[in-house]
């Protein structure tokens, strides 16, 4: 018996010998916020990573908009379901970068000829106290877009001056009085990116990306929501649906029933599909200095992954963040290029040369800027939308809204400790 089990013994481990070794699959659970135009793009991307590295999975889920991967992730990390990498806005990831939950990314770069590939303001809006926590994916500036046969039904040339507030305004109104009859709105109620961003074109903020200070009660910031709540309650030129939703807005220019909007760059793609050559593009307005923030989100990596899995996710996020990736994203969606190659490799190059417009962000970031992503931003960015609606839905003055919305972010602040 025992010179037959040898045997067979024997006999097993040369079957094994022969076999090719299978590699170990590693699985990174992917949370992000894109779909359907977008949302094929991404499955495109993952789908050229997964080719490339064989040994690696990307469980890829859709979790909804920024706001809903906030917090779901929140829910999902005490109760320990988070994800492995996660796409985050880039001001609300210091929350979760100042507790502790994503890793320094750091070495990673460091150590990736990537670093060299990305823009500076692409590495720049990833990196709180000196460390990388998130590399930039989808990366935008608000623009503004206009309907050129709405302009021309309402005798407005496409050269019109739309640079400054009372000249959008100008537009804005002349649209409405000519074509209101017809269900048609000047402009669309601007979204938080966008609202932020005339902000900064009024030469304020919302908190200050250098220092932190709190602004929302500051002279310019308390001018700029006056004069969007005034496109809203004293002009009538903007809808309250796209107050209450600010999809809403946006929904309602594609469909060509607005005839300004103001939108992040990202919207270029789908707006293209539904307005055709009627669509045009312009940088948004300098009312008193030409200045944008920089808007998208990044891929964090969570630093209770497992170290195998860390580094697994790095290759996607590398991968996402190469000239190839990069420039498809760019093409499919009108996300800026945040690789320094993305712009010459042949998807790219095409669209540049076929979509007018496309490039009008590109053509903005020397005015364009990191915004604030202290702890504080994630809780003041969430608050900030009731404190829009009840102003513009003339339930609350704007000044007196904005001095108590300052003095209790800065003592959300104090509580938080950051």
């Amino acid at each position: 018996m025992r010179l037959a089990f040898a045997a067979v013994v024997a006999g097993s481990l040369t079957l094994l010998a022969g076999l090719t070794p299978v590699q170990a699959e590693t699985t990174v659970r992917f949370w992000h916020s894109f779909n359907k135009s977008s949302g094929e793009a991404m499955d495109r991307i993952i789908a050229d990573f997964e080719a490339k590295n064989p040994g690696i999975d990307i469980e890829a889920e859709f979790i909804g908009n920024y706001n809903d991967i906030v917090a779901k992730l929140q829910a999902a990390i005490p109760a320990r379901r988070a994800p492995d990498a996660v796409i985050l806005e880039v001001t609300r990831y210091g929350l979760f970068a100042n507790s502790g939950v994503l890793a320094d990314l750091t070495p990673y770069l460091e150590a990736d000829p990537l670093k060299d590939d990305l823009y500076d303001y692409a590495r720049e809006v990833g990196v709180i106290d000196g460390k990388t926590y998130i590399v930039p994916f989808n990366t935008s500036t608000p623009v503004l877009y206009f309907n050129r046969d709405i302009f021309a039904r309402a005798g407005l040339s496409e050269d019109t001056p739309l640079t400054t507030f009372d000249e959008i305004l100008a537009a804005a109104k002349t649209i409405t009085e000519k074509l209101g009859a017809e269900g048609v709105s000047g402009i669309a109620a601007p979204g938080q990116f966008v609202r932020w961003g005339l902000v900064m074109a009024n030469d304020s903020n919302l908190i200050d990306s250098q220092t932190g200070a709190i602004m929302l009660d500051a002279p310019g910031t308390i001018e700029a929501y006056e004069w969007m709540v005034s496109l809203v309650q004293e002009h009538k030129v903007a809808s309250v649906d796209g107050v209450t939703e600010e999809d809403n807005g946006r929904d309602a220019f594609l469909a060509g029933k607005v005839g300004i909007m103001m939108n992040s760059t990202g919207n270029y793609v789908g707006a293209k599909k539904a307005l055709g050559d009627n669509l045009v593009v312009r940088p948004m307005p300098c009312n008193k200095v030409c200045s944008v923030p920089i808007g998208g989100a990044g891929i964090g990596i969570m630093a209770n992954a497992p170290k195998e899995v860390q580094e697994a996710a790095w290759k996607f996020v590398s991968h996402a963040a190469s000239a190839d990736s990069n420039a498809l994203w760019f093409a499919s969606t009108g996300y800026m290029p945040l690789n320094k190659h993305a712009a010459a490799v042949p998807v790219a190059a095409k669209a540049l040369a076929t979509q007018p417009g496309i490039d009008v962000a590109i053509r903005s970031l020397p005015n364009a800027h990191g915004r604030a992503r202290t702890t504080v931003v994630t809780w003041m960015r969430a608050t900030e939308y009731k404190k829009w609606e009840a102003m513009a839905l003339g339930q609350a003055d704007v000044a007196e809204t904005l001095t108590a919305f300052a003095e209790e972010t800065r003592a959300e602040e104090a509580k938080l400790g950051n």
